[in-house]
């Protein structure tokens, strides 16, 4: 059994890496996500994921039992199957997201990383990804704790560059970012 394997299999009660992806809308951050989360997983890394919108959240379907629960005034309700579950929170009274109280909602032991999409503001590490046709400068993107830009045109900066259209090397970005700064699990 490799590392990686031998990595997964641990238990951690330890908090949950998180790296932020960071753009400008329309810039492909859940594209690149769709193929990332994949790779990732090839690699024997457990991706949990938290995606910032500022769109009104539902997931539950008007009409059934569980939608109509919860808007008779169920502050919290859980919709199970064996196959997956679902916790709905209210909470509109929440001025600002807690991105750190998010995260720890997370199973820390099934989890290696917590890739979180948006959340630009937050106090974490970052990749920021900058598409040629974007007309808005990188500069608006970089406030602190970005620690690499992947692209599709080059960049006149000082972080690390990657490609924005390989997704392998933005993977083993991340691998070898998880294996640097995580010192409370075994390196690769």
């Amino acid at each position: 059994m490799g590392k990686r394997a031998r990595w997964c299999e641990v238990s951690y009660s330890s908090v949950i890496p998180l790296l932020g992806i960071v753009a400008y809308s329309g810039t492909g951050k859940t594209t690149l996500l769709k193929q990332l989360i994949p790779y990732l997983n090839s690699q024997g890394i457990r991706v949990g994921l938290i995606k910032h919108t500022h769109h009104d959240v539902d997931v539950d379907t008007p009409g059934k039992d569980s939608f109509e629960l919860r808007k008779a005034g169920a502050y919290q309700t859980m919709v199970a199957s064996n196959q997956r579950w679902a916790l709905m929170t209210e909470t509109p009274t929440l001025e600002r997201l807690n991105l750190q109280y998010l995260a720890s909602r997370f199973d820390s032991t099934s989890l290696d990383i917590i890739l979180v999409e948006g959340f630009k503001h937050e106090e974490i590490d970052k990749i920021a990804l900058y598409r040629a046709g974007i007309t808005k400068p990188l500069e608006g993107l970089m406030e602190g704790n970005v620690i690499a830009v992947a692209s599709d045109s080059s960049l006149n900066h000082s972080f690390p560059t990657l490609d924005l259209n390989n997704t392998p090397a933005i993977g083993q970005f991340i691998i070898d970012w998880l294996a640097k700064n995580d010192l409370s699990r075994p390196d690769f």
